[in-house]
């Protein structure tokens, strides 16, 4: 049976491991998107100030870990993607993204260690006054990844590019992967450099709804290369990361696409925002809605 998954966050930042694997349970959650990146922020990656959690061995992190996946285990949750931190590139300091590529291998391995199958890396960007030329961007982009190949082959992640976006006064513009022929040309690009399936893509409805793109021709752009979403909506100006119906993304389109291009995989929300819009006390029934219609759009596509 197809799986309904949320970010762990904020709902284990505000509550814990226990308390809050076990309210995603009561919500109707099968599987989470585990937020690996609050322990290396993007304020941290930015100002090149880390708290050292991720210069830790490898024991330490792991043992720090093992509340979470006891308390998931606990509650029947399983780890269905984790969100790597990001930015996992920056300009002109060689420091930071080595500290940064050390972090994403070790992500590599608590998603082994938890049992999570995918992993989202960002792709390499810079924002809109810096950004680099195409064949620049492209290169980086193949070195960024290329080295996570053989640790993603240890521990047999998948690891997940993702559709982006910029902005400049308030415009916004597309970045990597938002052309998702480009998307599907770095993945094809990234499997046969590993000789075997590392790489697939991760569906941002929210950043491609930004962009004004169809959803239902980005899926069938994209195709089996398809097995991780990130599911939101927004208001079409900014990326408010808010629940399905709260803003204008064309959900019977991405339910008929998702249908149309055989997607076996899970559907995770990534609607931390839908927890905040509302008072603090109603997040279990904000949980709950989420839930209620990942199973919608689950027996849509399946039925």
């Amino acid at each position: 049976m197809r799986k309904i998954g949320v970010q762990t966050a904020p709902i284990i930042d505000l509550l814990g491991p226990e308390e809050g694997f076990r309210l995603i349970h009561e919500a109707g959650f099968d599987c989470v998107d585990f937020n690996v990146d609050h322990w290396m922020t993007g304020s941290e990656i930015r100002k090149g100030e880390f708290s050292g959690f991720f210069s830790q061995d490898m024991d330490a992190i792991l043992e720090a870990m093992r509340p979470y996946k006891e308390a998931a285990e606990k509650y029947n949750v399983s780890f269905g993607q984790a969100h790597a931190p990001f930015p996992s590139y920056v300009k002109d300091n060689d420091y930071v993204n080595e500290t940064v590529l050390d972090a994403l291998k070790k992500c590599i391995e608590i998603c082994a260690f938890v049992g999570c199958p995918h992993i989202i890396v960002h792709p390499a960007f810079f924002d809109y006054d810096n950004r680099m030329d195409p064949d620049t961007e492209w290169d980086a982009n193949i070195r960024l990844y290329t080295a996570l190949i053989p640790v993603l082959k240890k521990c047999h992640v998948t690891c997940c590019l993702e559709n982006m976006f910029t902005a400049r006064k308030g415009k916004v513009y597309e970045a990597i992967c938002s052309d998702f022929n480009e998307a599907a040309a770095y993945i094809d690009e990234l499997n046969d450099i590993a000789g075997e399936k590392c790489f697939a893509f991760c569906l941002d409805t929210g950043h491609a709804l930004l962009l004004g793109h169809d959803i239902y021709t980005a899926i069938m752009q994209i195709g089996d290369r398809l097995e991780t979403l990130h599911i939101h909506d927004n208001n079409g100006t900014s990326d408010q990361h808010v629940a399905p119906y709260m803003g204008l993304l064309d959900w019977n389109r991405f339910v008929q696409g998702l249908r149309d291009v055989g997607y076996q995989g899970n559907l995770s929300f990534e609607t931390f925002n839908a927890c905040q819009v509302f008072d603090r006390e109603l997040m279990p029934e904000v949980l709950r809605l989420i839930a209620a219609t990942g199973r919608m759009f689950a027996r849509r596509i399946d039925g």
